[in-house]
């Protein structure tokens, strides 16, 4: 039994759901390539824009405009009162899909990426072995972008970064999915990362962490990918609640007193990207 109401159905995959700055949720769907913003108050959706390579992570610079990650091309996209622009390239970094994203408030944006074609492997039968202690996954940059667009490695040899926070002390938290865990940065006044460290291990849960949502208390919720609940961790690996989804959960959003959660009953494109079994479920914090 789901501890989550369903808020939206008919989905085919939703990810980087974050709370826009004029409170609405706003959400990416693979698969019917549209970034879109909801009213959780009225239920009132609209389309905010169309990205033919595919959106993921969600962020907004200073001035409010939107920017949007277009995975297949490994490009970040601004949204302009005339549609979207290229905004960075990161196709001298991301070694595969570009995927989440987080932008601070000095609208430096941080994002991650495959690294290499999980959906092949696990098509292929590599998602138990990925689940084995000694397999290690192939290593992959974290891509900084500054407001102008321009692009730097933020640090090195990331095992499929993916959600991204910000703590409340300011420090930087990656959930490293084929890590088997969450890892944090120090950030320096120049948005530079440092001090690289483990936050939680979550190996022994059986956990590939997927989307997070950081709350006020420095909890860090995750999604988890390969199982139907979400589950709030704290610095050095204590998991203090956990809520049932009634699929599985892909990534989380935290808007207002409400925890959003994106599932489907896989990420397999060949499954997905061909039904509508995605929803938008949420929970009270």
């Amino acid at each position: 039994m789901a501890d989550t109401t369903v808020l939206r159905e008919g989905l085919r995959f939703g990810e980087g759901p974050r709370q826009g700055p004029d409170g609405r949720l706003y959400y990416s769907d693979f698969y019917d390539h549209e970034v879109r913003a909801l009213d959780l108050a009225t239920g009132e959706q609209e389309v905010v824009c169309d990205v033919p390579g595919q959106p993921s992570g969600l962020g907004w610079l200073p001035d409010g405009r939107l920017l949007v990650v277009s995975m297949r091309d490994r490009k970040v996209l601004r949204l302009e009162e005339g549609g979207l622009v290229e905004h960075a390239d990161l196709t001298g970094i991301a070694t595969f899909h570009a995927n989440d994203m987080l932008v601070d408030a000095e609208g430096r944006a941080y994002v991650g990426n495959f690294g290499f074609d999980l959906h092949a492997a696990i098509a292929a039968g590599g998602e138990a072995a990925m689940l084995e202690p000694g397999w290690v996954a192939p290593g992959t940059p974290l891509a900084l972008v500054r407001p102008d667009g321009s692009v730097e490695v933020a640090a090195e040899d990331l095992k499929f970064p993916n959600g991204t926070g910000l703590l409340p002390d300011g420090r930087l938290v990656v959930a490293e999915t084929l890590a088997f865990g969450l890892t944090v940065f120090d950030v320096a006044d120049d948005g530079s990362l440092s001090d690289r460290r483990v936050f939680a291990s979550l190996r022994e849960h059986g956990i590939a962490p997927d989307g997070i949502a950081v709350d006020a208390d420095g909890g860090v919720w995750v999604a988890p990918a390969l199982q139907p609940f979400v589950f709030r961790v704290e610095e050095g690996g204590e998991i203090t609640r956990k809520v049932e989804t009634s699929q599985v959960c892909f990534a989380v959003a935290i808007v207002g007193d409400r925890l959003v959660c994106c599932t489907a009953p896989s990420s397999q494109p060949e499954v997905v990207s061909q039904a509508r079994l995605g929803k938008l479920e949420v929970v009270g914090l």
